[in-house]
């Protein structure tokens, strides 16, 4: 015999008895493990597991178990993990059947992300190599995802696409239409800005009606397309991520591979036709307000003829840039819509997996903007246009 815990409370004795059988361990259970009577001390079941040399298996007997409940479960839990630790291999027979489906279920399930205990301290790099290894590991559902997309548009091409004409008009009003006065202060008031900044230098040499120029070339070329994908991918690619993460967590995507129809078609497509339809018309919008927002600055401020700034304004803008917008625009539109519709149905199924998937499709939304922004305006200066 090597350890024996007991305890009397009530007339009820909760006991239990570790013994050496072989190279096993035999735990034996004796009395009612219940709640309202205290059980016996765990701590010398426990040690005998750091008896060296280890036994080579566990084993259980409930004959004189009389009664039991959760505080059996959490004694037994506590014992499979310290084996579990050092190695020692458990058989489950000799327990009770309700309580070894438990036990079981309870180690099939992982602990869940995020739980209270579960992060460990991590240095710097470890997470970094995690995010990394993370990444590379959701490459082949990403690629699966693309194909998926890809064979979307190949059906729609063919006319098999199948999804709702109705739903597609509600998505262009949403994306469109109500998304017009956020972009509309936005992009008056980065027109503000750009003018007021150039203003101050211009100034010093007399050229201030060249503040029509910059806001002009800038805001055409490059910055109306960039702060509406930027707005895009705040508004319409965090909805669009929420939407299909709470069909995915009440399993309305799978209802509806079930019935036959593709996720991709039926929710994906639409979304992302709706949003590169209205993203050219977004930056042309933006593009009028951000010259607005100069022309303010302009003619109130540095007190130039209005019919000047204009037409300054129109000589100084090849239609190259317009095109170039127009290309960054129609991008944006493309990776917003697969940012916020991956995560979406990529998303695990609790409300908190929806607002991770949210988050990330903002985050991805943003950081694709940028790179294909660089990659763009790389290509243009190669091109030299």
């Amino acid at each position: 015999m090597l350890e024996t815990g007991s305890r009397q409370s009530q007339g009820r004795l909760a006991a239990y008895e570790v013994t050496r059988a072989g190279d096993k361990l035999r735990l034996v259970f004796t009395g009612a493990w219940v709640l309202n009577a205290p059980g016996p001390n765990t701590k010398a079941a426990l040690t005998a597991f750091a008896v060296k040399p280890l036994p080579a298996g566990l084993v259980f007997d409930c004959a004189g178990l009389t009664k039991w409940d959760s505080r059996f479960l959490i004694f037994c839990r506590a014992l499979l993990g310290a084996a579990k630790q050092a190695g020692v291999e458990v058989d489950l027979e000799g327990l009770p059947e309700g309580a070894k489906a438990l036990l079981s279920l309870a180690n099939k399930v992982p602990e869940r992300l995020g739980a209270a205990g579960s992060r460990k301290a991590e240095s710097v790099l470890a997470r970094i190599g995690g995010a990394c290894l993370s990444a590379w590991q959701g490459l082949p559902d990403l690629l699966e995802f693309v194909g998926d997309m890809v064979l979307a548009c190949v059906s729609l091409m063919r006319g098999r696409a199948v999804f709702q004409g109705s739903s597609l008009v509600t998505l262009m009003r949403q994306v469109g239409a109500e998304a017009l006065p956020i972009v509309s202060l936005i992009s008056l008031l980065v027109g503000l800005i750009l003018a007021f900044v150039a203003s101050i230098q211009l100034l010093q040499f007399g050229a201030q009606i060249y503040v029509s120029t910059i806001v002009g070339i800038a805001m055409i070329r490059v910055m109306g397309a960039i702060m509406t994908g930027i707005i895009m991918a705040g508004r319409t690619g965090a909805a669009f991520a929420a939407e299909l993460g709470t069909m995915q967590v009440n399993e309305e995507i799978d209802a509806l591979r079930t019935f036959g129809f593709s996720p991709t078609e039926f929710l994906v497509l639409p979304r992302m036709l709706a949003l590169v339809m209205m993203m050219p018309l977004l930056c042309l919008y933006a593009d009028l307000m951000g010259c607005l927002g100069g022309f303010i600055v302009g003619v109130l401020m540095l007190d130039i003829n209005p019919m000047q700034y204009l037409t300054q304004t129109f000589n100084s803008i090849p239609l190259a840039n317009v095109f170039i917008g127009l290309a960054h625009s129609l991008v944006f539109g493309v990776l917003i819509a697969l940012a916020g519709c991956y995560r979406g149905m990529r998303c695990g199924r609790s409300a908190m997996a929806v607002g991770q998937a949210t988050t990330s499709a903002v985050v991805t939304g943003i950081l694709s903007i940028v790179i294909a922004t660089a990659v763009i305006t790389w290509l243009c200066n190669l091109l030299g246009v």
